[in-house]
């Protein structure tokens, strides 16, 4: 790594921010992409890497919300048939390091402005349950794509859609974006594997690290946390990487 920060401060730093997105269900791909380019990251390894930090923060997330009873499959099934093979196709694409830098900031924009602007929005659907599952299944083709090609397990943009159409409630929302990262990340894995594969031996420590953040923090947010109070510790997380990448993105 091009980078002068030292791997015990970078594994830090992925524990707190696997922590803070674990506990709202998401498993913090958006940040540690956001953070892997920081520090100098080659847009080819990216992906691979945040998708696995995806895996390990996800696996976990998920198995504490199903035990806790806020998983709604018939929710979630929609979404996951369009993604996964969306995700396959998304991990086998090479895309330009300046496209890669831009869609991951949209992205980081699009969840502050959720956080900090749309927070209690909702849109009422006067569709029937055919309308929603076409909605369900369109959404999720796109997601995964996006999860496949920058390592953003997808789940930073379901989450928000659920609630924001109405289609679950907050605890919802987090057991399936949980299911949905875990799901996508394994699928862009598995092509990255077979097209853009790299030795994941030097990212142990961080591995390590957002793995005991990912227990720990969808621990909390499954049982104790409030969602809104997580939510806005996640925003300064996210306005903080939005400045630095923007940074970045206009020196490139």
């Amino acid at each position: 790594m091009e980078s002068v920060i030292t791997p015990y401060i970078m594994a830090a730093l992925f524990f707190i921010v696997a922590f803070i997105y674990s506990s709202v269900g998401l498993g913090g791909g958006s940040s540690y992409t956001a953070l892997l380019t920081l520090f100098g990251v080659s847009t080819l390894a990216i992906p691979m890497i945040s998708l696995s930090l995806n895996v390990f923060v996800t696996s976990v997330g998920s198995f504490n919300f199903i035990r806790k009873g806020h998983a709604r499959f018939k929710l979630i099934l929609p979404f996951l048939i369009s993604s996964i093979p969306m995700a396959y196709l998304g991990g086998a694409l090479k895309v330009p390091k300046e496209l890669f830098y831009w869609v991951l900031l949209i992205s980081l924009v699009f969840v502050a402005l959720r956080i900090y602007i749309w927070q209690d929005t909702t849109i009422k659907l006067n569709i029937d349950q055919k309308g929603k599952i076409l909605l369900s299944l369109v959404s999720g083709s796109v997601l995964g794509l996006l999860s496949g090609i920058v390592g953003i397990g997808g789940g930073i943009y379901l989450v928000p859609l659920i609630i924001i159409f109405g289609l679950g409630s907050q605890k919802e929302a987090a057991a399936c974006g949980a299911l949905f990262i875990w799901l996508n990340s394994v699928s862009g894995l598995l092509a990255r594997f077979q097209y853009n594969s790299i030795n994941l031996s030097d990212y142990i420590p961080l591995i390590a690290a957002v793995f005991a953040g990912g227990i720990l923090g969808s621990f909390m947010g499954a049982v104790k946390f409030s969602p809104k109070v997580m939510e806005k510790v996640l925003g300064t997380v996210i306005i903080v990487a939005i400045v630095f990448l923007l940074k970045k993105v206009l020196m490139t």
